[in-house]
């Protein structure tokens, strides 16, 4: 019981932030729309009555999108065994998981290092450099004939091992010479994408056989990474669960053992921890090592698993929006995952939306600044639910 309250505690404010998030995205619906606003003149009541039903139009194409139709679910369960309608009934909500897979990797990398007081802004620079390690031993180890299962630790640990020696580099210049990990972080991010570029270009074992674009070979050609359900439609495949096992390693890790005990107290109080015998510049190091190896694996399971070809564009700004993530889960493995999921809903949620009403897709990333405005401000959030209660308790009062 205690166990639970903690859980409904920690995720009230969040709960809350998306609701009042969602809330404020509504007006901004309603205020947009010029059939509203042009009927208001003339018609305030009916006017409203429209701007209701757009919202509630957006929302419900946003949640079908997400999750998936439940008329379509029935339909799947009343045919029974029909492939074709259960891939319809369950694409969306697959799709959503799908999305949020990079978005755990990343968002766990940056948390670990936030959690160490090093502020790492270079998951966009790992992610991509894990990436090009999962291609690399996808081609060689595959091209080699290697067993599908060999093929795939492969590409997870040189994608870890890419990721790590990228975040290494941040890491011991903070350690060493005291250099800001912000600047070396976000500066690295450009440098990932543009080595990448390079070897797309001139590297001919990554290239595409007719090299008439920055692309690399297709490589499912080499591994295929398996999916988790046995309708080929159904994408999900392995790294979804990679990624909530690797959420239970790093909080275990984190909150049982000496070194993640270590790491943690280096980022509450720098000055205490080194009293205490314990190595600053080291924490550094490790924390940097272990950020980059958790977001180069998202990257390989992302080229590998889910792109099946590397390109320029493979993160998808994932890392900046794990930063976002990183903070609104509190800096906890389990609100990571949960905040990568609601992000993944917005984000495979959208297409549908904005097909559906016309609504542009930067609305969701206005609705997710929301949801990180009122976490970063929870004493706003509060008096924005609890106000309301207040004067009317005053007044029944009077």
């Amino acid at each position: 019981m205690t166990r639970l309250r903690k859980l409904l505690a920690t995720i009230r404010l969040p709960a809350i932030s998306v609701l009042v998030a969602l809330l404020v995205g509504a007006i901004v619906i309603m205020l947009s729309d010029l059939e509203v606003l042009g009927k208001i003149p003339q018609d305030p009541l009916g006017a409203i009555v429209l701007g209701v039903q757009r919202v509630y139009l957006a929302y419900t194409s946003l949640l079908m999108g997400a999750f998936g139709d439940p008329a379509k679910f029935g339909k799947a369960i009343a045919a029974g065994g029909d492939a074709v309608l259960w891939a319809k009934a369950f694409r969306p909500i697959t799709e959503t998981l799908l999305a949020s897979v990079p978005l755990m990797f990343v968002g766990l990398a940056v948390m670990v290092s936030f959690r160490t007081g090093v502020f790492n802004i270079g998951g966009e620079g790992q992610f991509m450099m894990g990436a090009l390690g999962g291609t690399i031993a996808a081609i060689v180890l595959g091209g080699a004939g290697l067993p599908t299962p060999i093929t795939i630790l492969g590409v997870v640990a040189l994608g870890a091992l890419f990721g790590a020696a990228w975040a290494f580099i941040p890491g011991i210049l903070k350690a060493r010479v005291g250099a800001s990990e912000v600047i070396t972080t976000i500066m690295l991010n450009y440098i990932a994408n543009l080595f990448i570029f390079f070897l797309l270009v001139n590297w001919e074992l990554i290239q595409r056989e007719d090299r008439t674009q920055p692309i690399s070979k297709a490589l499912d050609k080499f591994v295929v990474i398996p999916t988790i359900l046995p309708i080929e439609a159904l994408r999900l495949h392995l790294g979804f669960i990679v990624a909530l096992l690797l959420a239970v390693v790093v909080s275990w890790f984190l909150w049982r053992t000496a070194k993640g005990f270590e790491l943690r107290a280096a980022g509450l109080n720098l000055p205490a921890a080194r009293y205490a015998g314990m190595g600053a510049a080291s924490s550094v190091v490790i924390a940097m090592l272990i950020s980059g190896a958790i977001a180069g694996i998202g990257g390989a399971f992302e080229v590998v698993g889910t792109v099946k070809q590397l390109t320029t564009a493979i993160s998808g700004g994932v890392g900046f929006t794990a930063i976002a993530i990183a903070l609104v889960g509190g800096t906890r493995p389990s609100g990571v995952v949960a905040t990568s999921l609601v992000f993944g809903a917005l984000r495979n949620g959208g297409a549908l939306m904005g097909l559906n009403t016309g609504i542009p897709i930067d609305l969701l990333f206005f609705i997710q600044a929301l949801v990180i405005m009122f976490i970063a401000a929870p004493s706003l959030t509060q008096r924005l639910i609890r106000s309301p209660f207040k004067r009317r308790v005053k007044e029944a009062t009077a």
